[in-house]
C-alpha cells in the first residue's frame, strides 16, 4: 500500500564520455563516478555513454553495496551507453530505439553507431509506481549549419510519445539524460509541453552549481571551448524532468551540479556535469482530471502545442526534403555506375565475337575500372537503402504531427475561449486542406 507521508528520493544524470581508448582518463574517470555514487548514496543514478559493457560491469561490482539493482540497455552497434542503478528493485526494462540518428558515412560523429534510444524502467518506491526514463539524443555539431536537427526534432517526438503512451499509470514520471539541446530550443519545448514534465532548474526551490545551470562549460579540460565562446561559458543540455499525477504532488526540493575538476584530481568527471535532484513526493487524495497532463488535456496550452507541433512539422519537412534529394542523387549515380559496368562489359565481350581480335585496354586498367564500376554499384545501393528508410521515417513522423495537429484544432474548436490570436495570424494547415490519410 502507499505510503501517506512525504518521500524524498535523490536522482542523478550523467554523460560519462565513456569512449575507451578515444576519452581521455577513460578507466580513471569511472572509478571516480563510482566513488562519487557510492559516496552520495542516491536513489537512482542514470548513466549515458558508458558504451563499453566492461565498464558497466566494473561499475556494477563497485556499486553492488550500495545500489543493489542495475540494469544496462543494449542497442546499435556499440550499445546505446544508457545504464540504470537503483536502490529500489527494478520490476520491469524496457528500450526503444529511435528511428533516425544520423548517418553510417559520418563515422567522425559516431551517433549513428550508438543505436541512440530511450530507456525505461520500472520502480515502486513505498508503494508509489515511479516510471523511470533515461535517454541520449543525438548531438548537435553544428548550430548555424544543423543538418541533425530533423533527426533530433523525430527523436524528441518520438521520446514524448513513447513517455506519453508508456507511463499512463504511474504515479510519478522521470527522465534524465543528455538532450543536447537547449532549454528554448523547439525540441525542449516539445517534450516538456507534450508530456507536461517539469525542469528541475526551473523547479528547484535551491540551486547549487555552475551558473545558469550549464553542464557543458568552457572550464572543463575535455570541452572544445571555441564552440562555447558564443555562450558566454557554457549551455545547459543535460536535463532531470519530472511530474506527479493525481495521487502524488511531486516538487523539486534542490538541484547541484557538479563544478569542473574532481577534488584532488586535474580532471573532471566527464565533458559534462553531472546534476543531482532531490524530488519531494507527497500522496494526496485530491485526484484532478488531467492528472497526467497528457497531449492537449491542459486548454489553455493548446494554441501553443498547436504552433510547436507545427513547427517541427516544418523541420521534418525540410529533412524529408533533403532526404528525397540525396535518394535522388544516389539512384542517379548508381545508374552511372551501372552503365559504365555494362560498358565494360560489351568491351570484355568484343574478343568472344572477334576472332583474333586481342583486348583493347590493358588487363590492369580494365580491372580496375571494373572494381570501381563494382563499388559505386554497391556503395549507391547501400545508400539508397539507408535514404529510403530515412524518406520513410521522416515521413511516419510528419504523419503523426498531422494527425495530432487535427486533434488539437478540433480541441481548439469545442474551446472557443483559449484561442489566441497569434495562432489565427500565423494559422497551422487548415483541416479542410490537410490530405485525406489512406
Amino acid at each position: 500500500m502507499p505510503t501517506s507521508a512525504p518521500i524524498r528520493l535523490r536522482v542523478f544524470s550523467l554523460n560519462c564520455w565513456g569512449i575507451r581508448y578515444v576519452s581521455k582518463h577513460c578507466v580513471e574517470r569511472f572509478v571516480l563516478i563510482g566513488d562519487l555514487l557510492n559516496k552520495e548514496e542516491l536513489d537512482i543514478a542514470l548513466l549515458q555513454e558508458v558504451w563499453c559493457e566492461k565498464d558497466f560491469l566494473f561499475l556494477k561490482k563497485k556499486l553492488g553495496n550500495v545500489y543493489p539493482y542495475s540494469h544496462y540497455f543494449k542497442s546499435g552497434f556499440i550499445g546505446s551507453g544508457l545504464a540504470v542503478f537503483s536502490k529500489h528493485r527494478i520490476h520491469d526494462a524496457f528500450l526503444y530505439r529511435y528511428s533516425l540518428n544520423g548517418y553510417p558515412y559520418m563515422a567522425q560523429h559516431g551517433d549513428w553507431f550508438g543505436g541512440k534510444a530511450v530507456g525505461k524502467v520500472l520502480l515502486n518506491i513505498s508503494g508509489l509506481t515511479v516510471h523511470v526514463f533515461v535517454t541520449h539524443l543525438h548531438a548537435e555539431y553544428c548550430r548555424e549549419r544543423d543538418s541533425y536537427l530533423p533527426h533530433r526534432v523525430v527523436q524528441t517526438w518520438e521520446l514524448q510519445q513513447f513517455i506519453r503512451h508508456t507511463s499512463a499509470g504511474a504515479d510519478v514520471v522521470i527522465l534524465g539524460g543528455d538532450l543536447n539541446m537547449h532549454p528554448d530550443d523547439l525540441g525542449t519545448r516539445l517534450l516538456r509541453n507534450c508530456t507536461g514534465l517539469l525542469d528541475c532548474f526551473t523547479e528547484a526551490t535551491s540551486f547549487d552549481g555552475c551558473e545558469g545551470g550549464n553542464t557543458h562549460i568552457t572550464e572543463n579540460p575535455f570541452t572544445n571551448t571555441d564552440e562555447l565562446i558564443p555562450y558566454e561559458g557554457g549551455i545547459r543540455i543535460d536535463y532531470i524532468l519530472f511530474k506527479g499525477s493525481g495521487q502524488v504532488d511531486a516538487s523539486c526540493e534542490s538541484l547541484s551540479t557538479t563544478k569542473g575538476p574532481v577534488p584532488g584530481q586535474p580532471f573532471p568527471y566527464s565533458d559534462h556535469e553531472a546534476l543531482t535532484a532531490e524530488l519531494l513526493l507527497t500522496p494526496t487524495k485530491k485526484g484532478y482530471g488531467c492528472s497526467e497532463r497528457e497531449f492537449g488535456c491542459v486548454a489553455d496550452k493548446i494554441p501553443d502545442l498547436v504552433n510547436m507541433v507545427n513547427e517541427a512539422r516544418t523541420e521534418v519537412k525540410v529533412g524529408l526534403h533533403c532526404a528525397e534529394r540525396m535518394r535522388h542523387t544516389t539512384s542517379r549515380t548508381g545508374i552511372m555506375g551501372l552503365v559504365l559496368l555494362l560498358l565494360e562489359l560489351a568491351i570484355a565481350a568484343v574478343p568472344l565475337f572477334a576472332l583474333g581480335a586481342e583486348q583493347p585496354f590493358p588487363k590492369a586498367s580494365f580491372y580496375l575500372l571494373g572494381a570501381l564500376c563494382f563499388a559505386i554499384l554497391l556503395s549507391t545501393l547501400l545508400l539508397y537503402i539507408f535514404y529510403s528508410m530515412e524518406v520513410k521515417a521522416l515521413q511516419g513522423a510528419e504523419d503523426q504531427m498531422r494527425l495530432s495537429l487535427r486533434s488539437l484544432q478540433e480541441s481548439l474548436k469545442v474551446s472557443p475561449k483559449v484561442l489566441s490570436s497569434d495562432l489565427f495570424q500565423n494559422p497551422p494547415d487548415d483541416p479542410a486542406t490537410l490530405e485525406p490519410d489512406n
